[in-house]
């Protein structure tokens, strides 16, 4: 909903229909105060199934400096909100001590009693390679691609993938089931992060839900799209209903498959 604001969001999702809303903790205030989130929450009934923790460039001084800090409390608001995820992201390669013991840290936050009594996890998810004039620059450690590391619990952003000239399908096929939560959005493959509604780049959106739907996911698939395009809340809501009824048509779709391909197996 950016630029609108963090209330705005649960409004427009409670009018639409959504089943939730993923709070990403940011630069409004209000997202980032737990207490007027759950307020928010509990007004529009819209419940807040994931975090988004506050990792962004724009968000140093979000819940304090602290990178671990910032993950600790992202656990609290989960477990407050009754949600299930905690989106992160790779630490930035200047953030060295952070970076290198990342891999390690998410394992003991996913281990850790509380978040495993409350079903929280810490959901890594994959970035790209900033592209400049001058040729790449490689900004996240141990790295922007968390395929090959040892992370349980992975998010996945068509978006990133397209920026970083990835074929989101292929993170399905391979991730199986360490595939937590789902960015669905789109890209050209731009330079840019452009985040388009899905269907309007080139990442095969409403394949990689039904197929990922169809080989057994059952986390969030969130709509984390850019609409600063459109100028009014009407025409804003008008895109967002629209990708809610084709996500929940592709859904039904990937559902109807893995019901087929049981009865197949006998």
């Amino acid at each position: 909903m950016y630029p609108e604001s963090t209330a705005s969001t649960f409004e427009c999702a409670s009018q639409l229909g959504y089943d939730g809303v993923e709070l990403m903790v940011g630069i409004d205030a209000v997202s980032s105060d737990i207490d007027q989130v759950a307020a928010l929450a509990d007004y529009h009934r819209m419940p807040v199934t994931s975090v988004h923790a506050p990792c962004l460039i724009v968000t140093p001084n979000v819940w304090g400096t602290d990178p671990w800090g910032k993950l600790v409390t992202s656990g609290e608001a989960a477990r407050r909100f009754g949600s299930h995820v905690i989106v992160v992201h790779p630490p930035f390669r200047w953030q060295r001590d952070y970076a290198a013991r990342f891999e390690a840290g998410i394992a003991e936050l996913n281990a850790a009693p509380e978040n495993k009594e409350a079903g929280v996890v810490y959901a890594v998810e994959n970035m790209y390679p900033w592209r400049t004039p001058a040729g790449k620059f490689l900004a996240y450690a141990p790295d922007w691609d968390p395929t090959l590391r040892s992370y349980d619990h992975l998010t996945l952003d068509l978006s990133h993938a397209s920026t970083a000239h990835k074929e989101a399908i292929e993170y399905v096929r391979g991730w199986g089931r360490r595939l937590a939560h789902l960015h669905l959005t789109d890209g050209s493959g731009s330079f840019k992060d452009e985040h388009l509604l899905p269907g309007e780049g080139t990442q095969r959106s409403w394949e990689v839900v039904r197929d990922a739907v169809g080989r057994g996911f059952g986390g969030d698939i969130v709509i984390e799209v850019n609409t600063r395009r459109f100028s009014s809340r009407s025409d804003r809501q008008d895109a967002l209903g629209g990708v809610l009824e084709q996500t929940r048509a592709a859904v039904a779709e990937g559902l109807a498959s893995r019901v087929q391909a049981f009865s197949e197996r006998g």
